[in-house]
């Protein structure tokens, strides 16, 4: 049996008594990112088993409304690593996968029987990224099982109107995250969590003990791990200062608009999200 309590105090910074932790769910919760990897490669044959496992992920009713392209080309990967500019490890990684939601195929399915496609609409966009979310954390799990590192890069989208030309996305697929896959360096230590408290909600949504949660949290997580004041989010825009917490970070990042022009790519992309 894991030591549960170590795991958790380590992902969360604080005890949880009466909480076990089992051996197949521990690996889960010691997950770590990785951003170094070494130059072994990643066999094909391990690959599509790990790409296997992605689409055996849950889909809603069955549709299945995701693809992924696997990059291997180093050339053609670091055309992406320079265009976001700040994560160079995108470059080392000896693949990159970038993770779609995909109308497309539903619109092919239709048209294969005659049959109008009925469902271009908000609902749609959300089934397509949850299915693309699902399989792509299924990798993830099937990845770490095996000792291979990963990290998801949200960036593609601040990028999208280069990324999907370079990919070939045809109308009715988008790019929802990138993810690098390689053989770790070294494992980095594990990211601490927001508590349960603030997160898990029983019967009905709950926040009244939100805000000292979150100071604790705050003091906790600086304990630990404090942000520079020179990698705070948007410096340009807020004078970069010690001391700055987890939330007030995020509150940086979320008070300034990004990717505000995604809807409308989206619907020259062919979604009408409705």
């Amino acid at each position: 049996m894991a030591d549960a309590q170590a795991l958790l105090r380590a992902r969360f910074g604080i005890d949880l008594p009466g909480t076990e932790v089992p051996d197949a769910v521990a690996s889960l919760i010691d997950r770590r990112v990785t951003r170094r990897y070494t130059g072994q490669d990643v066999p094909d044959s391990l690959l599509d088993a790990l790409l296997a496992a992605a689409q055996s992920a849950p889909a809603k009713s069955d549709l299945q409304q995701f693809s992924v392209v696997v990059m291997r080309d180093r050339r053609r990967i670091k055309q992406i690593a320079d265009w976001i500019g700040t994560m160079d490890w995108i470059a080392t990684a000896p693949v990159f996968l970038v993770w779609c939601g995909d109308m497309r195929r539903g619109q092919r399915l239709c048209a294969m029987h005659d049959m109008p496609h009925a469902n271009n609409n908000m609902d749609t966009f959300l089934n397509t990224a949850v299915d693309c979310a699902l399989a792509m954390a299924q990798f993830i799990t099937a990845a770490d099982a095996v000792g291979l590192g990963t990290c998801p890069i949200s960036y593609v989208r601040s990028h999208i109107e280069r990324v999907s030309p370079l990919l070939g996305l045809p109308s009715g697929v988008y790019p929802v995250a990138g993810l690098t896959l390689g053989w770790p360096v070294f494992r980095r230590p594990v990211s601490m969590r927001l508590p349960p408290a603030v997160v898990v909600h029983r019967e009905r949504y709950d926040e009244r003990t939100l805000e000292p949660d979150i100071t604790a949290y705050d003091q906790r997580r600086n304990a630990r791990d404090p942000v520079a004041a020179a990698s705070l989010k948007n410096n340009d825009v807020y004078p970069p200062r010690d001391g700055v917490g987890w939330s007030e970070n995020v509150a940086r990042q979320l008070s300034v608009p990004e990717r505000f022009g995604f809807a409308t790519w989206l619907k020259t992309q062919g979604f009408d999200l409705a």
